[in-house]
């Protein structure tokens, strides 16, 4: 109720205007701790040299992205670069896996598509869940997991990789990580055969198309397939000039971030619990909203990279996550839409249907959190991450059937559209920042997540905690507005192809429903 009641430009121009001010001033606070403490002793490791005409230090704390688009990115661009269309696909990217990782790896690789498609013949559901869920904790922790310890891991690789090189445990983990998802979804969508089975060719010209097989997205297979096996290979109108406009834009991010790195040490100073304490709320809290905010960045480049290359080879892959900034429920909480997509269709709709009824949203929310558990790398912070997520989303749901009953209802009926939107627009405000907590927790550490939540909600009551929390609603009622503009937009476009029956969607444009489950916090 709402979404299509604008209210004044006034009340919407005061609300960007108190917005803009209050982001200045939170981002001032950071640059001048970023200035001030550039030389600490816990700084030493993650602030190295950078602009030196300009006297700047970098911030590197995150190595993924430094290394992806320093040392990596030619080697990236020239392995992608070979591949080619349907059959090449697989031959290619097989070609590579075995010269990058090895013979043995590439063993590994196939076996786990062989697993997953020799238990497809029984066509249940529950045999190729259970293959790759049994897969998963023996070959694979995922990305973060191999990251922050790979030491531990790295066992897990004897006798599969040869030599050692610094990408090794990111592709290692990622590659079969992925393989299994696939293999999985490649499963799955045979079983849904009436008639028949899909052929080992499709699964392996699936699970190695280059572009997606170390990092995603995931795409369905039945998707992935119906794009692929598709022989009309033109292209709309102004889709090269859309790839192009793409290309460029991730390229000016990119610098965009570059610039950021070396004026805000968003990522160094959580990691200073010292220095944090130093901080006002303000700045505090626009920390914790920065790194939100350089997650979903990253991701939206990483992945956007990615896409940018598949679309030359005529594929529809998952769009880039959705802003962060834009993210005041928890069913709309994702930084990686291939493997929210994944969920939603092998688990969470599956179980849950159409999410109206409790017990069954109940059960499909922890089913998925599970699995995004076992993905994520099995570790007390996921825990904590999964728990609060679910709770999250469940409690949206909660809220929601709450106020349906009376007299909630029958009071909200007799409000104005615009009061409403208001109303909604303070308990989507507490949302925005139960999100935020929720996650940093997971990008950052319990600590820096614990701190905010006390400064924010205890020790800054009620001056900080009110004025952050109405400052978060001017945020979400521009959010709403521009939903609500977008909706109408889609709505008149809805109905030219309605008149136009040559206008018919594809089944991956269709809206699922209003809710999907919030899963990873990172890619």
């Amino acid at each position: 109720m709402g979404i299509k009641t604008a209210l004044p430009h006034y009340e919407l121009g005061f609300y960007a205007l108190v917005l803009s001010c209050a982001l200045v001033y939170s981002l001032n606070g950071i640059f001048e701790a970023s200035r001030d403490n550039v030389n600490r002793k816990s700084f030493k490791e993650n602030v190295r040299s950078g602009w030196y005409y300009f006297g700047r230090k970098m911030d590197v704390a995150d190595f993924e992205w430094v290394m992806w688009f320093t040392t990596f990115r030619n080697y990236i661009i020239f392995a992608l670069s070979g591949h080619h269309r349907s059959l090449g696909d697989m031959i290619y990217g097989m070609l590579t896996v075995l010269t990058i990782m090895g013979s043995n790896y590439l063993m590994l690789i196939l076996s786990h598509c062989l697993l997953l498609y020799t238990v497809v013949v029984v066509k249940k559901k529950l045999a190729p869940v259970a293959a790759g869920l049994c897969a998963w904790p023996r070959q694979w922790g995922q990305q973060v997991l191999a990251v922050t310890n790979a030491g531990a891991l790295r066992p897990l690789q004897s006798g599969f990789v040869t030599g050692t090189f610094t990408l090794q445990d990111i592709l290692f983990y990622g590659g079969s990580g992925f393989t299994i998802l696939r293999c999985m979804s490649f499963a799955l969508e045979t079983c849904d055969l009436k008639e028949g089975f899909y052929s080992p060719l499709q699964l392996l010209k699936y699970n190695f198309y280059l572009p997606f097989f170390f990092f995603g997205p995931i795409m369905t297979f039945d998707r992935f397939m119906g794009t692929v096996s598709s022989k009309a290979v033109t292209r709309k109108e102004d889709e090269m000039r859309s790839i192009r406009v793409q290309a460029v834009v991730h390229v000016l991010v990119i610098l965009l971030v570059d610039v950021f790195f070396h004026f805000l040490y968003i990522l160094s100073i959580p990691s200073d619990l010292k220095l944090l304490k130093k901080l006002s709320d303000w700045s505090l809290a626009g920390l914790a909203y920065s790194n939100l905010v350089y997650d979903w960045v990253k991701a939206a480049v990483m992945f956007g990279v990615i896409n940018t290359i598949s679309r030359l080879d005529h594929l529809d892959p998952p769009q880039p996550p959705k802003c962060i900034t834009m993210l005041y429920v928890f069913a709309e909480t994702h930084f990686d839409r291939g493997i929210n997509d994944w969920l939603c269709k092998y688990v969470y709709d599956y179980i849950g249907e159409s999410h109206t009824n409790i017990k069954k949203e109940l059960v499909a929310t922890i089913a998925t959190f599970l699995v995004t558990t076992l993905w994520l790398g099995p570790c007390e912070i996921v825990y904590i991450w999964s728990v609060c997520n679910c709770f999250g989303l469940n409690f949206e749901l909660w809220v929601q059937k709450f106020f349906e009953l009376e007299p909630f209802a029958r009071i909200e009926a007799k409000l104005p559209e615009s009061m409403s939107r208001r109303i909604r627009g303070v308990f989507g405000a507490a949302n925005f920042w139960a999100i935020i907590l929720y996650n940093i927790l997971a990008l950052n550490s319990l600590d820096f997540a614990l701190m905010v939540a006390k400064r924010i909600l205890i020790t800054g009551f009620p001056v900080s905690t009110l004025s952050i929390w109405f400052v978060t609603y001017c945020g979400v009622q521009l959010i709403k507005e521009r939903e609500r503009v977008l909706a109408i937009e889609e709505e008149r476009s809805r109905e030219m192809k309605t008149t136009d029956p040559a206008q018919e969607p594809r089944p991956q444009d269709e809206v699922r429903g209003a809710r999907s489950p919030s899963h990873d916090p990172q890619h």
